[in-house]
């Protein structure tokens, strides 16, 4: 069964950075394609950040670009997502989602290409 654990969550101010991690596990499983999203309250799931396993191709919403980095750990399979200079609006909890096969750019940032999620981490930006 495939699981992605979320980590890195926290309480910070604002300016500050964060890491979260996404460790994917299954017997089987090969991520194709990893993304983050997320959720702040009132609103609806917004993408942040995709990678495409194969060839490391990134996607990134155009309001996290500037300060938002993917990355993966293939040995680990694992996906990071750094985030510096952090603002009270990017408050939200922040999922990271997977599927075994990879998608063109243009998908990427479209949650119904993804077959697996993390139960989700609280990042929280506040002085």
């Amino acid at each position: 069964q495939v699981q992605l654990v979320e980590s890195g969550g926290g309480l910070v101010q604002p300016g500050e950075s964060l890491r979260l991690s996404c460790a994917t596990s299954g017997p089987t499983f090969t991520p194709g394609t990893v993304a983050w999203f997320r959720q702040a309250p009132g609103k609806e799931r917004e993408f942040v950040a995709g990678l495409r396993w194969s060839d490391r191709k990134k996607v990134y919403a155009d309001t996290a670009k500037d300060r938002v980095t993917i990355a993966r750990d293939n040995a680990k399979s694992t996906v990071y997502l750094q985030m510096n200079s952090l603002r009270p609006e990017d408050t939200a909890v922040y999922y990271c989602a997977a599927r075994p096969g990879g998608l063109i750019q243009s998908a990427i940032p479209d949650s119904r290409h993804y077959d697996y999620w993390g139960q989700g981490t609280q990042v929280t930006v506040s002085s």
